[in-house]
């Protein structure tokens, strides 16, 4: 029998926090002032006592976001603040980085663990791994259909969690690197710079395509599930996640209510209340276009609409005629349900014309008349639009509506408790003997105070105690947080109590429930520092060495670049191809010229996709392994070929990449949120042969589920009716600066969006070298066969030392593609002389 599921919303702040309570949530999450996903908001360490004490009192559960990766300088900090969380006593901490759920487990074992949707956890085989570093609940990635979701529940025995409304990333949460490459702010870091929000051109074959309205092509629209809210309660989801800790109180309580309400619809077996009028005020609050998307399956036509990256709340209706002082707009079917006003804010969508760099037209209507032939006429205040820029077919969007702080003020400036916890009440009445009630919060069994009165009960003149007087004086919880369910009177003969008793003995419950609650609820912690030492044990030996004779690895993504590479023949060739089945002549033809090959396995494999696994085993050679569900697989298996850990495992610090180390893999690439002087200290504590660095590569910025092959080339939905187009055709997305950064497919059509500049690691060649480094990875993406021989012969050089790595750096800027940067290795020279 499932459970009924948790209403769990976010809090930036206090404003939110508190709407979230009053509006219906049963947990909410934020983050402090560090280690938090989103770094501009959140609580200090300070105020966490009082966050924590605020939402018990309520019966509402505070989680806490500690859900970035975890740099090795950082880890004393993050070990400290792991006893003090432990001390505070929060419902769970959410976490990406398994080094840190490794560390919470051994600092304090009582301590809930969630496993953030920044793990990218896709299948029952990841949930498990999640599980093994102490895991209780996982938060599932966006990318899921309810149909996978059912087939992952049956397999697993953990709780799970699933996003249900807010912002959807493009890429797959903990799996894009485009603020670090772009801007040196890692989204692992809660720094994200949203280049998924900007406008792109589309490079096919080399020729921009034209695509009218279409110019935001990364950037999806925003998550709506409330009508598949029955659906997930019979699926057995435990908990409902609302995006949105930089939204304002507003959002955070009419989208609260709003699964509230169905929640509890859904589980009391009746139909959703919600109506059209309900829907408009959810996308009326935030939304840059709404749908269930992923969760009722793929459909790429959909995901990305790409007319605008930004709010835009209601469309109500579009221009039909510009005069000087006034437009006439044609009202849109929305408009009938909730109609446009004055007061309103809009904006004039002029996108299939205007460049996206302009600013938008937009301003609050002053008067709305109506006219002839169903028009509608606008006026604005103050001079607040330049008509000039406004023309005949632009959507008009209303962008704020002010009526919703009314609607949003019930909750958002409660002065008296709305949310009310149930509570039973049961009371002993004897004449001669002291009133003996005992107060209980249904939800929570362990709440429970017993108040006794001060006086024995005479024996009643008039009116004997009863159950009914009773309910009336113990149901009169109006301005407190509580709400009378049941009463149970057990009593003999004719006891008196007056109401002046009662009313005493209610306010001392509440008092007493209140502080129950609000205690701390802290959980024994170890000595922080020494149990961090005891993770970390002693530096290994390090068993590269400086005269480590350099290996050489490149992976290659097409049969032309694979004949380069065995013409080069490097200590190994990786194949990382689109078509699976195709890789099978390849590794055989890479046998036959005796050289060692590997095949990357995909960055995501879903729940059903386990023919991948037995393919991938049957090529009888090492595997790079880029998915943490897969590595659980693969590990499993009687006699599993070498395993090498990816870049997209995430390993940030000497506790996570041990981990990953300890379970089969022979060495492990860092994440690429580390610059190059934390790769040097993250090899001196594992030991450099277990480090396989990447010293060419287009940075995969974004890796996404949405294929914009088939969004842009085709009319389908899905593989299964786009025509396949991403094998026959090259696509790029062409930024502001004019780079046109590549794209490629996948097996499973998930798509990665590849840096335009090769990033290279010339500048640190030495320093790598020195300590021991000997594994050396290029990867090529949409080079041709020349340019991958050149790239890989001055690499080979360079180890070799035949020349420079001043000139190493100078070479590859010629043969790279787009040219060549340092990208997210970049080391402040500062840093290097510590």
């Amino acid at each position: 029998m499932p459970q009924k599921p948790e209403i769990m919303s976010p809090a930036g702040h206090w404003p939110q926090l508190r709407a979230a309570v009053e509006a219906g949530a049963d947990a909410v999450y934020f983050g402090l002032d560090r280690f938090s996903a989103r770094a501009k908001v959140g609580f200090t360490i300070e105020e966490l006592p009082e966050v924590l004490r605020h939402l018990h009192e309520r019966g509402v559960k505070g989680y806490i976001a500690f859900n970035t990766l975890v740099f090795d300088s950082e880890l004393e900090q993050a070990a400290q603040l792991l006893a003090t969380l432990a001390e505070a006593g929060p419902d769970a901490l959410i976490v990406q980085d398994v080094g840190i759920a490794r560390l919470a487990r051994e600092i304090a074992p009582e301590l809930e663990i969630h496993g953030s949707t920044q793990m990218s956890i896709t299948n029952a085989e990841g949930v498990r791994l999640a599980q093994s570093f102490g895991v209780r609940r996982v938060v599932l990635a966006r990318e899921l259909s309810l149909h996978e979701v059912r087939a992952l529940r049956a397999e697993v025995d953990c709780e799970l969690e699933l996003f249900v409304h807010g912002a959807l990333c493009v890429s797959y949460s903990g799996q894009c690197f485009s603020s670090e490459a772009w801007g040196g702010r890692s989204a692992n870091r809660g720094q994200c710079a949203q280049a998924c929000r900007l406008p792109y051109d589309l490079m096919v074959d080399g020729q921009q395509r034209p695509l009218g309205d279409a110019r935001y092509l990364l950037s999806p629209g925003d998550l709506y599930a409330l009508q598949q809210v029955p659906e997930l309660i019979e699926i057995g989801i435990s908990a409902l996640k609302i995006e949105g800790r930089y939204k304002d109180a507003d959002y955070v309580a009419l989208t609260t209510r709003a699964y509230r309400t169905a929640v509890d619809e859904a589980w009391a077996g009746g139909p959703l209340s919600i109506d059209r009028r309900g829907e408009l005020q959810l996308e009326q609050v935030y939304s840059r276009g709404s749908g269930p998307f992923f969760i009722s399956g793929t459909n790429h036509q959909e995901v990305v609409r790409a007319r605008a990256p930004r709010h835009r709340g209601v469309k109500v209706g579009s221009v039909r005629q510009v005069l000087a002082q006034s437009v006439f707009i044609e009202a849109d079917p929305s408009a009938s349900v909730a109609p446009l006003k004055a007061g309103d804010g809009i904006v004039f969508d002029a996108a299939d014309w205007r460049d996206p760099a302009e600013r938008e037209e937009g301003g609050h209507v002053y008067h709305v008349r109506p006219s002839d032939g169903g028009l509608l006429e606008l006026e604005f205040a103050n001079d607040a639009i330049d008509f000039v820029r406004i023309r005949i077919g632009d959507w008009v969007w209303r962008t704020h509506d002010p009526h919703l702080k009314k609607v949003a003020r019930p909750y958002t400036r409660a002065t008296t408790p709305l949310a009310k916890q149930l509570v039973s009440v049961s009371v002993t009445a004897r004449i001669g003997e002291v009133l003996v009630t005992r107060w209980q919060v249904l939800a929570e069994p362990d709440s429970v105070v017993e108040i006794r009165s001060a006086i024995a009960l005479p024996a009643a003149q008039n009116r004997a105690l009863e159950a009914e007087y009773l309910r009336e004086q113990f149901g009169r919880l109006g301005n407190t947080p509580y709400e009378l369910a049941t009463l149970e009177l057990d009593v003999e003969g004719t006891p008196f109590a007056p109401a002046s008793l009662l009313s005493t003995l209610r306010q001392q419950a509440v008092a007493a429930l209140g502080g129950q609650q609000g205690e701390p609820r802290s959980v024994p912690a170890a000595e922080p520092l020494q149990t961090l030492a005891l993770l970390q044990g002693e530096p290994p030996a390090n068993t590269g060495s400086a005269s480590a004779e350099p290996q050489l690895h490149l992976l290659v993504r097409t049969p032309e670049q694979l004949e380069a590479a065995l013409e080069i023949a490097p200590a190994s060739i990786t194949l990382d191809y689109l078509d699976l089945y195709g890789l099978r002549p390849a590794v055989e033809k890479v046998k036959a010229c005796g050289q060692e090959v590997r095949v990357a396995s995909p960055r995501i494999t879903k729940q059903g996709e386990e023919r991948i696994v037995k393919f991938l085993l049957k090529l009888e050679c090492p595997i790079l392994v880029r998915s943490a569900g897969l590595l659980q697989t693969l590990v499993a298996v009687p006699d599993p070929p070498p395993l090498i850990g990816d870049f997209s495992l995430n390993a940030a610090n000497v506790l996570s990449a041990k981990a990953l180390l300890a379970m089969g893999l022979e060495r492990l690439a860092p994440t690429h949120d580390l610059n190059a002087l934390q790769v040097v200290e993250l090899a001196n504590r594992i030991g450099a042969a277990s480090i396989e660095v990447v010293a060419y590569q287009h940075l995969p910025v974004f890796h996404t589920e949405h294929c914009v092959f088939c969004r842009f080339l085709s009319e389908g939905t899905s593989y299964r009716d786009c025509g396949k187009p991403c094998e026959t055709h090259r696509i790029a997305l062409r930024d502001g600066q004019g780079r046109a950064h590549p794209v490629l497919a996948d097996v499973g059509c998930r798509n990665t969006v590849f840096g335009a500049e090769a990033q290279e690691a010339s500048a640190h060649l030495n320093k790598w070298r020195d300590i021991g480094i000997a594994h050396w990875r290029l990867e090529f993406a949409h080079e041709t066969a020349s340019e991958v021989t050149a790239v890989a012969d001055v690499f080979a050089q360079a180890l070799a030392g035949a020349i420079t790595a001043s000139e190493l750096g100078l070479r590859l800027k010629e043969c790279a593609p787009e040219g060549s940067t340092e990208g997210s290795l970049f080391v402040p020279d500062a840093l290097w002389s510590r």
